[in-house]
């Protein structure tokens, strides 16, 4: 009845919900050149052979398989592998890094009419649903279709549990979509029981899979010049609001810490223009990386306002602050500095990455923060004692290598799939393991 119920309304509502995208397209949140993937129409052709869609809601869900993409396309014979992502910051980062195979496009608004375009025309022959967005029309037709579908990496938040509780024969319905449930967590394997899903397994986090976020050798030198020897910390994947948290840090430890440098990487880089002026109005000397900006003796922040540059910003500064966290937005992934020889600071709002938080803290790899005055407190102690830093940015390292084997883990279970469309794992691929 829910799902029907749904689906008249999508129906009903298609004009306003197109108008609502070609709003988000004026605004610059959709990809103008490529806006009519969004509404199933492919800007490229399907190739032929196997097709495997693995759907990707945003940045750091598709972050987490390319180490499984880049696996699954160096099977024989070799497929394509069709990622999709919602998100113009996704997609390009998507275009930069999946490897030869890999294929992307804007994810289908879930729309009756849209999603069947999407899927008349890729015909693929294994979905790879990642997490925890499940859109009904895009979910029921692929059940309909019969297509083998697989949930991996699934996480159900505590807000998304409740929600799903109300509404417990869609929740069924969809997940009923998947041949196979792969969780992050037992949590999540008995939430998913709970709302109906079966052939359930928890065989870790993808996150941990992801190698070290990539830098450019040259701007990595250039920094460290610029930088020289000055006290410097970074807050990163700031969220909106959470910029204020980092001013007020530089400002109250500027006078203790001469030549203190604060990195800062807006969690969205069209935001780093207002950020500046912000800052520039309170009296601080601020340079734009995407402006081009050079970092002086007389920089207090400098802005990392551009794409894809987070691991330049992590191998520079020895104490990160990760966004979403002071702010209600559920955190940020840590093992990114975890891996980057980082000591880590965060906020209460972590939900996201609840066990990834909890496994850092019990470690001491980790701190958690209330509000800026303590931000200011903790990363003033951590200038004060570097050793203390290093010991926890080592901890943090062991932390971030504790689930290796999660790709072996995940690739095992998906391998039955991949048999059925006559795909043989590359050994020596496996054995490489993803920094290869």
């Amino acid at each position: 009845m829910v799902f029907a119920l749904y689906r008249v309304a999508t129906v009903l509502g298609a004009p306003a919900i197109r108008l609502y995208l070609h709003w988000r397209r004026y605004r610059g949140k959709e990809d103008r050149a490529r806006f009519s993937e969004r509404l199933g129409v492919a800007g490229i052709p399907r190739p032929p052979g196997p097709v495997i869609w693995v759907h990707a809601a945003s940045v750091g869900e598709s972050l987490s398989i390319l180490p499984l993409v880049e696996r699954m396309c160096q099977a024989t014979p070799s497929p394509h592998v069709l990622v999709t992502t919602g998100t113009v910051t996704s997609a390009k980062l998507m275009g930069d890094r999946l490897p030869e195979g890999g294929l992307h496009q804007f994810s289908p608004i879930d729309l009756p009419g849209v999603v069947a375009r999407f899927l008349d025309h890729w015909r693929p022959d294994l979905v790879l649903w990642v997490e925890s967005e499940f859109w009904p029309n895009v979910l029921s037709d692929i059940r309909a279709r019969d297509l083998p579908a697989v949930l991996l990496n699934a996480r159900i938040s505590d807000r998304s549990f409740r929600g799903w509780q109300r509404v417990p024969g869609l929740a069924a319905k969809l997940l009923g979509t998947f041949r196979l449930s792969l969780a992050q967590s037992d949590v999540t394997v008995d939430r998913l029981r709970c709302l109906g899903g079966e052939n359930i397994a928890c065989v870790g986090n993808l996150k941990y899979a992801a190698p070290p976020l990539p830098v450019a050798t040259g701007p990595l030198g250039e920094l460290k010049a610029g930088l020289k020897n000055r006290p410097c910390w970074l807050a990163a994947s700031v969220h909106p609001g959470e910029e204020h948290f980092a001013a007020q840090v530089h400002g109250k430890l500027k006078a203790a810490y001469p030549g203190l440098l604060t990195f800062l990487v807006p969690r969205h880089p069209a935001l780093g223009v207002k950020m500046a002026a912000r800052f520039r109005a309170e009296g601080l000397c601020v340079a734009r990386r995407a402006g081009g900006d050079v970092l002086t003796a007389a920089t207090d922040i400098y802005l990392g306002d551009t794409l894809g540059e987070l691991g330049l910003f992590y191998r520079l500064a020895p104490i990160a602050f990760v966004g979403g966290s002071l702010v209600p937005h559920g955190g940020q992934n840590l093992l990114e500095p975890a891996r980057l020889d980082c000591a880590i600071l965060h906020g209460p709002h972590v939900e996201n990455f609840a066990r990834i938080a909890e496994a850092l803290q019990l470690a001491g790899a980790s701190e958690q923060v209330a509000n800026g005055d303590a931000l200011a407190d903790a990363v003033a102690a951590l200038l004060e004692r570097p050793d203390r830093g290093r010991r926890m940015a080592d901890a943090a390292k062991q932390v971030a290598a504790g689930e290796a084997g999660v790709l072996d883990r995940v690739v095992e279970r998906v391998q039955p799939y991949l048999d059925g469309l006559g795909l043989a794992p590359n050994d020596a691929a496996a054995k490489a393991g993803p920094d290869a």
